[in-house]
């Protein structure tokens, strides 16, 4: 079994509801030593897993805590945060609670036009069980560039508010290397990577983000100069769902192996 470097992750969309120990079981098989997760599938199910949730199983939780400490797979991220103005953010409790309890560092959320006291808000509760938090900027909605995120963890008020770096979202949304690189690194709290062609090929945003995008080399975007403009420890997560390979009938860690090479290669190149 080949090791990869320690920065390296699966996020939970590659996975396209696959249930958490099969996940991380596999993850381990594959080389890689951290994954991205959510409390249930929010994706599309082409392979049929049985429903699932670590919010209301909690034999599962048990059991997925069990792989986690078996297999020596850490939880990279905690997602599935929706944030938006004038909800009851102590329905997040539970949530948080989890990820705490899985040993994950950092949360992420993503903002459904909030204001940044709103996510501040939400970063002080992830604080008070240990968490960091990040936000999640893209194009369809505020904060929806690097330069938007930043100033938006700066006035939320919470120290442990940063930013998400996607890098479907930051090149289609129009950040620049520059900005990256003359970023504080503290503020970049976890970085996802994929592949995506520029300009885009299709209009649908959103389903290319959840269903097709590349592994690194296979598009357009300048990896090799994202990844030397990071800060060099910063967990680096796989977010490479590909959802025309899964249903034509392709195998989890066969879809997996191409996106983990090329990321491998990525990283030793730079």
């Amino acid at each position: 079994m080949q090791t990869t470097p320690d920065r390296l992750a699966i996020e939970f969309i590659c996975m396209l509801g696959m249930p958490p120990v099969e996940f991380i079981r596999l993850t381990r098989e594959v080389g890689v030593a951290a994954i991205g997760l959510a409390p249930q599938p929010i994706t599309a199910n082409p392979h049929g897993y049985p429903a699932w949730s670590l919010l209301e199983d909690k034999a599962l939780v048990r059991e997925t805590k069990a792989a986690l400490a078996d297999t020596g797979v850490r939880v990279a991220l905690g997602e599935g945060f929706l944030v938006r103005d004038e909800m009851d953010l102590s329905t997040f409790a539970p949530m948080l609670d989890l990820f705490a309890d899985l040993g994950a560092p950092v949360v992420n959320a993503v903002s459904m036009a909030a204001s940044p006291l709103t996510f501040g808000t939400f970063a002080r509760m992830a604080g008070e069980r240990g968490l960091r938090t990040t936000v999640e900027f893209l194009p369809l909605m505020p904060p929806a560039s690097f330069a938007e995120a930043l100033a938006y963890v700066d006035t939320c008020g919470a120290d442990n508010a940063q930013v998400l770096v996607d890098a479907m979202h930051f090149f289609r949304g129009g950040s620049t290397l520059g900005e990256l690189a003359a970023a504080d690194p503290a503020k970049i709290g976890h970085v996802q990577i994929c592949d995506v062609p520029m300009p885009a090929a299709t209009d649908d945003y959103g389903l290319e983000a959840r269903e097709e995008r590349l592994a690194p080399g296979a598009g357009n975007l300048p990896l090799a100069d994202f990844v030397k403009a990071l800060p060099p420890e910063i967990t680096i997560g796989l977010e490479v769902p590909e959802m025309a390979k899964a249903r034509a009938g392709i195998a989890p860690a066969d879809r997996l192996a191409p996106v983990i090479a090329a990321a491998r290669k990525l990283l030793a190149e730079t």
